[in-house]
C-alpha cells in the first residue's frame, strides 16, 4: 500500500464508558514524503467530566525514516483535570550515539524525576506509536510486532497482532497488549499510580491508503471504554467542537 506524497486525515470520535456517553475526540494525521504531524483533542462529558474534569490537547512531529519508520523530534500535551489545570508534558528526543534519548522539554510541568535514560532510548511518544503501527501495516506487514512507547512518565511496549482478515468488513482487525515495562506502581507519575497489569486493547484501522483508527475497546475500571469513529472530515472542513 502506497503512501501519497503530502496526506492529512482527520475524524471525530465518539467515547462511551459502560454503554454512555463519556466523550468526544479529534484525530488529525499528517504524513508528507519524510515527516509526519499528529495531533489529537479529546474531551470528557457525562459522569467522567463531572469526575475529572478533562479535557487535553496534544502533538507530535517527526521524520520517517527508511521503510516509513517515525523517528519522534517533538511531542506536546496540555491537559487540565479536576485536582490541576494547564498542565503540560514536553518532550525532545536528541540523538546520542546509535540512538534517541527522550527529554523533557522548557513546558513540562512535571515533578516527578523522569525515569533512567534506558527506558527512555529509543521510544516513541503515544502518537509517534500510532504512526509507528500504520507504518507497519503499510509496509504490508500482517503478523505481530511491538511499539515501544514512553509517555513522559511509563514506559510500555505496545504488543500488536494483527487478525486474520475478515470478509466484507473493510477494516483491519488488531489485538493490542499494553505492556507495562517501568514508572507503574511503585514508581507514580503525577497522575496517581496505574494499574502494572497488562491491558488488552481491541483496535480497528481502516483497511484503505488512509489506515485511519475506527475504533477502539479497552477495559477501565472493569467497564468497557468504547471509542468510534463518529464522522470524517473533509479537506478543509473545520473538523471539532
Amino acid at each position: 500500500m502506497q503512501r501519497a506524497a503530502a496526506e492529512e486525515v482527520a475524524a471525530l470520535y465518539q467515547v462511551y464508558w459502560a454503554g454512555l456517553p463519556a466523550g468526544e475526540i479529534r484525530l488529525a494525521l499528517r504524513d508528507e514524503p519524510d515527516a509526519y504531524r499528529d495531533e489529537i483533542a479529546i474531551r470528557s462529558e457525562g459522569l467522567p467530566r463531572l469526575v475529572t474534569r478533562f479535557r487535553g490537547t496534544a502533538s507530535s512531529a517527526g521524520r520517517l525514516a527508511t521503510g516509513d519508520s517515525p523517528a519522534p523530534q517533538s511531542y506536546e500535551a496540555r491537559y487540565d483535570l479536576r485536582k490541576g489545570t494547564d498542565k503540560r508534558l514536553s518532550m525532545r528526543f536528541a540523538v546520542r550515539g546509535d540512538g534517541a534519548i527522550a527529554e523533557r522539554g522548557p513546558e513540562d510541568t512535571s515533578k516527578k524525576l523522569p525515569l533512567a535514560e534506558p527506558f527512555r532510548r529509543n521510544v516513541l511518544d503515544p502518537l509517534s506509536a500510532l504512526t509507528a503501527i500504520r507504518a507497519q501495516l503499510r509496509q504490508g506487514n500482517r503478523g505481530a510486532f511491538t511499539v515501544p512507547v514512553y509517555d513522559g512518565a511509563r514506559r510500555f511496549d505496545v504488543r500488536v497482532a494483527v487478525e486474520p482478515r475478515r470478509d466484507a468488513d473493510g477494516a483491519l482487525h488488531l489485538r493490542l497488549t499494553l505492556a507495562p515495562i517501568a514508572g507503574f506502581k511503585g514508581e507514580t507519575s503525577d497522575d496517581g499510580d496505574p494499574d502494572d497489569s497488562p491491558r488488552p486493547v481491541a483496535m480497528t484501522i481502516s483497511d484503505d491508503a488512509r489506515l485511519m483508527p475506527l475504533s477502539m475497546q479497552v477495559s477501565l475500571y472493569y467497564l468497557p471504554l468504547i471509542v468510534q469513529l463518529h464522522r470524517w472530515c473533509g479537506s478543509g472542513e473545520p473538523c471539532g467542537w
